[in-house]
């Protein structure tokens, strides 16, 4: 695997609430608990995991990343289906040379019509979804690869 010095793990709107929020649905982790299963599982990486319920805060990450070099490991939650602005800032990752990985939780195909759609994994590196939190260490062994 590459040697990496940082790996951007970003979450968008209500992950927050992850581990009380639809547990059948998205699991009984929270965010905090991810952090250390991904920390355990790479413990030469250095994880910097954020999350916000503000489109703009999470678009000024992405930039972050471009700026700093940074791969990215994205759950868009909500903003998945939409965001085109977030869109764009994920395709300054991508054509900056850098991975960014889409993850999921829960596996959007299987779900509300609505969910079927993402605007952000056509500039996606790639996209991982349905495996619960082991999505989040999927993505991160794929980031470890590509970097």
């Amino acid at each position: 695997m590459a040697d990496i010095d940082r790996v951007l793990v970003l979450n968008g709107p209500n992950l927050d609430r992850l581990g009380t929020r639809q547990p059948e649905i998205y699991g009984t982790m929270s965010l905090a608990d991810i952090e250390r299963m991904l920390a355990e599982h790479h413990p030469d990486v250095t994880l910097d995991v954020r999350q916000t319920n503000d489109e703009a805060t999470l678009i000024g990450w992405m930039h972050e990343a471009v700026d700093e070099r940074m791969p990215v490991i994205l759950n868009p939650a909500a903003f998945t289906h939409y965001s085109y602005a977030l869109r764009d800032a994920a395709a300054l990752v991508t054509e900056a040379g850098l991975p960014l990985i889409e993850v999921h939780l829960s596996n959007p195909h299987a779900r509300e019509t609505f969910r079927h759609t993402s605007v952000i994994s056509g500039v996606a590196t790639g996209v991982i979804a349905g495996f619960g939190q082991h999505s989040y260490l999927l993505a991160l062994d794929q980031v470890r690869r590509q970097a």
